[in-house]
């Protein structure tokens, strides 16, 4: 169960230690990944292709399925299914379809004009984990803002099942997308098929995907290595639950269940102002985890996490800050009160009646979002991540009267006299 801790009996360095997560201090994951990373690099489609044995235990024909292949797995899931998937693809776009805004132009001075245009990034590659568990909602929510964006190209990366294909809920969601071709490749090599390309896989301008640690490293190094950006380091899930007296302790349980069943390196915390409501969730982790398919994962999860007790709301947020949680849950009477003093999360779910789950399926809000306390620098995905913002700027007669001794006074400053002498030589004209 959770292990326990008292907020006013942590120093600095105890939080410190808390707060830290998913390390690799002998750097045994970056040397595993180098060497994969390295192989794609100066073997392609062949290393590719043994890696799908080595990691995925199936032996691949081709590295792809395409249009038709798509279409004969997307008719095996009912109706209903469908329907459900429709229904977070049209939530997913109507809140991702507000984040499209064109910027007014700007006159700094008289007849100096400046704005920004936006323009899609054209090759985008979107990295979907799983294998025989592949994730449907992690494809729409990287598709969705990928499409309203505008990029020309979408390559989508996603571990083969045993049987060499997807899933049919995978399928589904990439005719929702009018997305006709799938690569059959995971984990490392496929951020590094995506950064250099191979004779199957096209070469991307940015990487987006959620993974585990090896696909979180190859993002890193590949971004080091290359031109080829990323969305940000996404790496095991983690939730954060501030909870007062007014929580239900099976609720609470509940979410910390929700991100501890991705694997045994989740995190879930709990941090509440009643150590009766602790011991009341731990009893009902015992309750839940009785009952779950997943319960060994989560089982070990919830061994590497635990709960602090605070001396009230604003401790809470306080370490909930330090935290930085890629998911926090307010579950009080009292959110209203404190939702401005939240500085550094992922998402947020206010209220008893507001799970996590609902934003990782179908609330609209995207579920890609920073991990291991990058949430102090870094947002969730949107369709801002998909496109750059250029900034334009026109000069005229009067503007770079206005503006030219200005410009002159401080290139001079700087010693930089050809900047000058491109504003001089233009007064002259005049």
């Amino acid at each position: 169960m959770l292990k326990k801790y008292d907020y006013k009996s942590l120093d600095k360095s105890g939080i410190q230690q808390l707060v830290a997560r998913n390390t690799d201090p002998k750097n045994a994951i970056q040397e595993v990944v180098q060497d994969i990373i390295q192989q794609v690099r100066l073997q392609g489609d062949t290393v590719l292709r043994e890696y799908a044995v080595k990691f995925d235990k199936v032996e691949l024909d081709k590295l792809f399925l395409d249009e038709d292949d798509i279409d004969a797995l997307a008719s095996t899931i009912h109706r209903d299914q469908q329907r459900a998937l429709e229904i977070a693809f049209q939530n997913i776009h109507k809140f991702h379809s507000t984040q499209v805004k064109r910027e007014r132009t700007v006159e700094t001075m008289p007849g100096v004009k400046c704005w920004r245009e936006i323009r899609p990034i054209e090759k985008v590659g979107l990295y979907i984990p799983g294998g025989s568990a592949v994730l449907p909602s992690t494809l729409l929510m990287l598709g969705v803002p990928a499409r309203i964006a505008g990029c020309k190209e979408i390559v989508v990366c996603s571990p083969p099942q045993s049987n060499g294909k997807i899933n049919g809920f995978v399928a589904y969601c990439l005719k929702l997308l009018k997305i006709n071709r799938i690569y059959l490749v995971g984990g490392a090599q496929a951020v590094a098929a995506m950064g250099f390309g191979t004779q199957t896989i096209p070469r991307v301008d940015k990487i987006f995907g959620p993974g585990n640690q090896f696909v979180t490293k190859a993002k890193s190094i590949i971004q080091g290595l290359t031109n080829v950006s990323i969305d940000m380091p996404a790496g095991p899930s983690e939730v954060l639950v501030i909870a007062d007296n007014s929580a239900n302790p099976a609720y609470i349980a509940a979410d910390l269940l929700a991100q501890a069943e991705h694997g045994i390196d989740s995190q879930a915390v709990l941090v509440s102002t009643s150590n009766t409501m602790i011991d009341a969730v731990n009893s009902e982790l015992e309750i839940q985890l009785a009952v779950l398919p997943r319960r060994e994962l989560a089982a070990k999860a919830i061994e590497n996490s635990y709960a602090i007790q605070v001396g009230g709301l604003e401790e809470a947020i306080q370490f909930s800050n330090e935290y930085a949680p890629e998911h926090l849950i307010l579950e009080t009477d009292q959110w209203e009160s404190i939702t401005r003093q939240i500085i550094n999360a992922g998402s947020v779910f206010l209220g008893h009646l507001t799970p996590e789950s609902a934003g990782d399926y179908a609330s609209g809000t995207n579920h890609t979002l920073p991990t291991s306390g990058y949430a102090r620098s870094y947002s969730g995905v949107s369709v801002d991540s998909f496109v750059k913002k250029i900034t334009f700027q026109h000069i005229n007669e009067i503007g770079l009267e206005q503006i030219g001794s200005t410009v002159e006074i401080l290139a001079e400053l700087e010693g930089l006299h050809a900047h000058k002498n491109a504003i001089s030589i233009r007064k002259k004209t005049l």
